[in-house]
């Protein structure tokens, strides 16, 4: 959409001209070419457009200055700082409207604080119960290599089923170590964003209590 309108925004800006000129009496069309050389003229002129120009009263004074026209690569550009500047923007309501259902949700700095401890301890159940199964997928290897040990002690080629068992369930465990490691930084990261969420709850309660005052 945001394309769009910069793309006919010439065709735009010359109908308000020619509007402007019929509201404000005698208008004529001044205007600079490539050589730098003033051009005058009673009517729009593709020239005047490509260059850019000023509406001129009778008194010579400009009322209004319309800009050129932009190139295709000018235009690319402008295109993709439009998108870049909506982006921003979205984002920033995105945020603001985010801190206003915060502060509608958590009306004081207790319930505020027994919500972000809620999630902490959600982390924390998720971290017991990595424990808990790694703890026994470590037992599950432990006594699988204990039984290859007793084998190998008895002078005996352990079975490829018993090897493949204990490579799978190195596996196992490895992938259980990794989900624990994951979720104690998970619970790091969180308890240090959440330090700065109650720095911004507070720095909006009191705003909010200053435009109350």
């Amino acid at each position: 959409m945001r394309k769009i309108i910069l793309a006919t925004t010439v065709a735009v800006l010359a109908v308000s001209t020619a509007l402007h000129a019929q509201n404000t009496g005698n208008i004529r069309y001044k205007w600079h070419d490539g050589q730098g050389l003033a051009h005058f003229s009673d009517s729009l002129s593709a020239e005047a457009m490509k260059y850019g120009y000023d509406l001129v009263n009778d008194h010579g004074m400009v009322v209004k200055h319309v800009p050129r026209q932009l190139n295709a690569e000018e235009r690319a550009v402008a295109n993709k700082l439009a998108a870049e500047q909506a982006a921003k923007q979205r984002a920033a309501q995105e945020i603001a409207d985010a801190e206003t259902q915060m502060l509608s949700a958590y009306p004081d700095e207790e319930s505020y604080r027994i919500s972000q401890q809620q999630t902490l301890d959600t982390i924390d159940q998720q971290i017991h119960t990595t424990q808990i199964n790694l703890r026994s997928q470590e037992k599950a290897l432990t006594d699988l290599l204990a039984r290859a040990a007793d084998i190998e002690n008895a002078k005996d080629t352990v079975p490829k089923f018993l090897v493949d068992s204990i490579a799978t369930q190195r596996n196992v465990v490895a992938t259980q170590r990794d989900t624990l490691h994951r979720q104690q930084a998970l619970r790091a990261k969180t308890v240090q964003l959440q330090v700065g969420q109650l720095a911004r709850y507070r720095e909006l309660k009191a705003a909010e209590g200053r435009a109350a005052q």
